[in-house]
């Protein structure tokens, strides 16, 4: 430690600090004068007018009000601290939201072109979506199709075809049986351009999308309504199952137990779990039941609702280690419409779950009969529930 030393003659019979003592030595005739150190510093504790700014923390820049001073700290200012945070957590959520955006933007497939769909009727009051589950095998090894038990079929079909109306009165999502009877129309063919004329052909309604693709099948759902679609959605079988295992599985009610070694069904009656496999079999069996396409296009219904409450819940949104996996599995997967956004599909979404809640109405389309294996629609019946659909109305008919 530095000494500190003693400026100015002292007077004799005087100490360093002013007290009477006794002399020091002069110098030159002894040894010098020293310091005294009684508290270490070189004073023992009487102000003699000097001050080395040990004590007050002087030399370090400090006061007795600083932060080597050892005085009174001022409060935390906790309205400052708080507004900051919130600022940050916001900006941090508007940042992770928008990059969420166009990560989910960028993964949409928008291949389907409906604007090569011709003569199509006046878009009603409302958004009209035709949800469709096809056969396709894209992306599936040969391990994945047995296990999935779809076979290996060329070509590609509709398992599934819903109309989702989303109104200020009420949503509505309507089954179209594969098996309906419908008319070919005349169309522009999706790769060819050429316009094919009506030959007033009568086949299944699955056969329009084997035929020439979603742009026939809008064609045929349109001209057999009279009802316009504004977007298409599509989804393969190992894009369903994906989504399902993503999620967790779905939890579902079954009534009656059923069994269908085409599909690979094999269910007990009761509440239970379905993994992606269980999923696809659930939606896809028709051979377990008498009326195989009407009970199906209920069971799709079901599961459909069930998972969009599923997908909906806290535990998947507020999850991101399952949110993300579950989102992108879905948008990997999806086919839709050129002029689809993401809040069209939020839209579509947040409808089916409202239906599954009991807010909006799920029904098969009417049918009257059959001819030649094919399911007739009820004429009368689907006029009405078109015009409710096109006025945006609150449903009054009853389907199958």
């Amino acid at each position: 430690m530095m000494r500190q030393v003693q400026r100015g003659p002292v007077p004799p019979g005087q100490r360093s600090h002013g007290r009477p003592g006794p002399a020091a030595p002069a110098y030159g005739g002894g040894v010098p004068q020293q310091p005294t150190y009684v508290d270490g510093q070189g004073h023992d504790g009487y102000d003699d007018g000097y001050d080395s700014g040990y004590n007050t923390g002087q030399v370090y820049g400090g006061g007795p009000e600083g932060p080597r001073g050892g005085g009174p700290r001022p409060a935390p200012n906790w309205r400052r601290r708080i507004k900051w945070t919130a600022i940050t957590l916001a900006t941090v959520l508007i940042v992770t939201s928008v990059a969420t955006y166009f990560w989910a933007d960028s993964k949409l497939h928008r291949d389907v072109d409906l604007s090569k769909v011709i003569d199509r009727p006046e878009a009603g009051a409302g958004t009209n979506y035709l949800i469709v589950g096809s056969d396709s095998r894209k992306g599936m090894t040969a391990e994945d199709k047995k296990k999935l038990h779809t076979g290996s079929a060329q070509g590609q079909r509709t398992d599934s075809m819903m109309i989702l109306h989303v109104g200020d009165n009420g949503d509505t999502l309507v089954s179209l049986p594969r098996d309906s009877d419908v008319v070919i129309p005349s169309y522009k063919g999706s790769t060819s351009g050429k316009v094919y004329p009506n030959q007033g052909r009568h086949t299944k309604l699955n056969a329009a999308y084997a035929e020439d693709g979603p742009t026939l099948l809008v064609r045929t759902v349109e001209y057999n309504t009279g009802l316009h679609i504004d977007h298409y959605v599509e989804i393969g079988f190992a894009g369903f199952a994906k989504i399902v295992d993503a999620v967790g599985g779905v939890d579902i009610t079954i009534d009656k137990g059923f069994k269908d070694k085409y599909s690979g069904a094999d269910f007990k009656a009761g509440k239970q779990t379905l993994n992606g496999e269980e999923a696809l079999a659930f939606v896809r069996t028709r051979h377990a039941f008498a009326a195989s396409d009407l009970q199906r296009t209920k069971n799709q219904q079901k599961f459909l609702s069930a998972l969009a409450h599923q997908v909906a819940t806290p535990s998947t949104v507020l999850n991101p280690f399952k949110f993300y996996p579950t989102m992108s599995a879905g948008l990997d997967t999806l086919t839709v419409d050129k002029d689809m956004s993401l809040w069209d599909l939020a839209s579509m979404f947040w409808a089916m779950k409202g239906v599954s809640g009991g807010g909006g109405t799920s029904m098969n389309m009417p049918v009257s009969g059959s001819t030649g294996g094919n399911l007739v629609w009820d004429k009368a019946k689907v006029k009405t529930l078109v015009d409710e659909l096109k006025n945006d109305q609150k449903v009054t008919v009853s389907g199958n």
